[in-house]
């Protein structure tokens, strides 16, 4: 999971990735979804503790945790 600059008021920002998904499945609109981060939350609770993160901000699933990923490179960068 990693947070970005919002694109809307509504946005929070915090985009949720299987870590397995190829540039050409995730450049497939067909493939992403829209969601209240809340809905995320009911799914993975381990997430609640880290959504006020600073945008820029990148974790790694390790176990039933997430541990900062210090070798995040943000989309587009």
């Amino acid at each position: 999971m990693y947070r970005e600059g919002p694109y809307s008021p509504l946005d929070s920002g915090w985009r949720f990735l299987a870590g397995d998904e190829s540039d050409e499945y995730l450049n497939n609109p067909d493939h992403l979804g829209l969601f209240d981060v809340n809905t995320i939350a009911n799914y993975d609770r381990a997430i609640i503790e880290h959504l006020q993160a600073a945008f820029g901000t990148a974790f790694l699933r390790e176990g039933d945790h997430f541990i900062v990923d210090n070798s995040f490179i943000p989309p587009g960068d």
